[in-house]
């Protein structure tokens, strides 16, 4: 099933618009991860996890699901299809497993932030997650920079049910 050319542009504006959204939101948390970790000021700290827990809630998380719904849209309605090329199941597992590893951290981004709305100073045990967020925002940003790169360059490579549906047409 082929898109009309407008619908086709309507689609393709969304699915950058989210991935080029999320891409610079995980730049911000990771800036943010950053910062938390490594301010002395116990003011500037508190305020990077607090409004780290609002930009992954509240922009972040609506960014990360947005492409699953967009991303296969724009394949099955294009030449490119959704199964006929590594570089598109590629961009999709790596969609798919960074929102995955976002879910699973939604949960210490909550106790950080909770830690920096109670108190001024964050006790050694918060260390650990202070550094797994920074690990995690830097490991999310790797990951959308290939997805992006991808996008982009399309590497060849046809899955096996790409050639077939390649020669089947051709016949």
């Amino acid at each position: 099933m082929r898109m009309t050319p407008s619908l086709h542009k309507l689609v393709l504006t969304a699915h950058v618009t989210f991935g080029v959204g999320w891409l610079g939101a995980v730049a911000t948390f990771l800036a943010l991860a950053i910062a938390g970790l490594t301010n002395e000021d116990a003011q500037m700290v508190r305020s990077a996890y607090l409004v780290m827990d609002l930009i992954a809630r509240f922009v972040i998380l609506p960014l990360s699901f947005a492409p699953l719904l967009t991303g296969p849209i724009l394949s099955l309605g294009t030449r490119w299809g959704l199964f006929r090329h590594y570089w598109i199941l590629i961009k999709l597992l790596i969609t798919v497993l960074s929102t995955v590893m976002l879910l699973v951290h939604m949960q210490p981004i909550g106790v950080l932030a909770d830690a920096a709305a109670k108190t001024t100073l964050f006790s050694a045990d918060l260390h650990r997650m202070q550094v797994q967020m920074v690990v995690a925002a830097g490991a999310a940003l790797l990951g959308l920079l290939a997805a992006t790169t991808l996008a982009v360059y399309k590497p060849r490579g046809m899955t096996p049910y790409g050639w077939r549906k390649q020669h089947e047409r051709r016949s």
